[in-house]
């Protein structure tokens, strides 16, 4: 007999009653459902038990049999009290997940598996809501999550992640790793617009817009403000919040792929994007009751043809760039970046980033090359509001846009 006591099994014990009970907690409230508090939290334990008992004598049939004694115990609960309107595959299933949980705790994965537990307990609270959710998606939505899974789980894991062509630039994983990351941020936006449309409001759906592609959002608004000044407003926040969150949307980029590089630019964006936020809270401040939003008309953004493109003009940007930086210093780069960015912000971006990752420019060259990317940018949006929108409807669209450019450029001054 040990004479000490063991605490970490105490503490083992007591996270997978804690799991059991999250869980059972969310199953208690429904009356259908033959599993509640108290099973879920013994289930759990039944789990790290067996777990114990298992890796100390080495019966591994144990943690198997303890498997089958709890689906054969909630099997047999529905069998003896069937209903109809709730066969109870789900409790079921949560039970098993259960078991398991508690005997990922034991083998030493506690934070898994109250991860796990949390994320199931989601699962499970939100019945209703994902039910709703599936009943929106159509069949191009769905294709939209298979084609996706194509991009991120088929076609990079398989290609070689060494460089290729001048100066080994073109690293083939490298630049579909960019196509997955760009077209999975297009794809949340993309669901997010299918899924609340218009109903989010004008915030909201400039927000979605500017995450997907804030070129079709500024697109969409400025046909559909053209003539109809009562609209005006409106078009000018969608527009304005969608190419803040461009902006935003540069700067998780860099978090992600240039950490270093986040600090400086956050300071570079942080004028314009204050700028904005006022022009934001004086459009705000006279937009009366808005009627319904027109909805930005974005492509599939995970269709391989959308995917391919992507992937060949971010290659094409990434070799000129790194052509034109050797040969043509950073005003090659910065060539690149206004000619690039006029219709892509993206791909200037990644290439910039990668090039820094590879020591081939420094942070200062980068930032400049962002800048430089996001102003191009906006000035051709600005161009588009003046030729479809019309002048009367520019009034109120172009001025924000111009304040945020304005100070994009002041920024850019300061940092030179």
């Amino acid at each position: 007999m040990d004479g000490d006591f063991d605490f970490g099994t105490l503490q083992r014990v007591l996270t997978s009653l804690a799991i059991g009970l999250l869980m059972g907690l969310e199953r208690q409230r429904r009356r259908s459902s033959r599993a509640g508090l108290r099973t879920f939290a013994l289930v759990a334990l039944l789990g790290t038990l067996t777990a114990m008992l298992d890796e100390r004598h080495g019966n591994h049939w144990l943690l198997v049999a303890g498997f089958l004694a709890a689906a054969a115990m909630i099997i047999g609960a529905y069998l003896r009290q069937p209903d109809r309107s709730d066969p109870g595959t789900t409790s079921m299933a949560a039970v098993l997940v259960c078991y398991l949980l508690g005997a990922l705790v034991w083998y030493g994965e506690a934070r898994l598996a109250v991860m796990l537990a949390i994320a199931t307990t989601i699962l499970l609270y939100f019945k209703a809501q994902l039910h709703g959710i599936t009943r929106q998606l159509t069949p191009r939505d769905l294709t939209s999550v298979l084609q996706f899974a194509v991009l991120s789980l088929v076609i990079l894991p398989i290609l070689p992640d060494r460089g290729f062509g001048p100066n080994e630039a073109l690293n083939p994983h490298q630049i579909w790793l960019m196509v997955v990351l760009v077209s999975g941020m297009s794809l949340a936006g993309y669901a997010a617009l299918r899924i609340f449309g218009a109903r989010a409001g004008a915030p909201l759906l400039g927000f979605f817009g500017g995450v997907v592609s804030s070129t079709a959002t500024t697109l969409v608004f400025s046909r559909h403000a053209r003539g109809r000044g009562e609209l005006a407003d409106t078009a000018a926040l969608v527009v304005l919040v969608a190419n803040l969150v461009m902006m935003l949307r540069l700067a998780a980029m860099v978090g992600m792929l240039a950490p270093g590089l986040i600090w400086p630019v956050a300071r570079m964006l942080a004028l314009p994007l204050l700028a904005g936020a006022l022009a934001l809270a004086l459009i705000r401040h006279r937009l009366g009751k808005s009627g319904v939003l027109p909805m930005p008309e974005v492509a599939n953004p995970t269709e391989i043809r959308v995917a391919l493109g992507f992937g060949a003009l971010y290659a094409l940007v990434l070799t000129c760039a790194a052509w034109l930086s050797d040969y043509a210093g950073s005003g090659g780069l910065y060539a690149v970046a206004l000619v690039s960015g006029l219709t892509d912000v993206d791909a200037i971006t990644l290439s910039s980033l990668h090039l820094f990752g590879l020591g081939r420019l420094d942070g200062n060259q980068a930032i400049v090359a962002l800048a430089i990317a996001a102003l191009a940018n906006l000035g051709f949006k600005i161009a588009t509001i003046l030729v479809v929108a019309g002048v009367t409807a520019a009034r109120r669209m172009v001025p924000p846009l111009l304040a945020v450019a304005g100070a994009l450029v002041a920024a850019l001054a300061a940092n030179a």
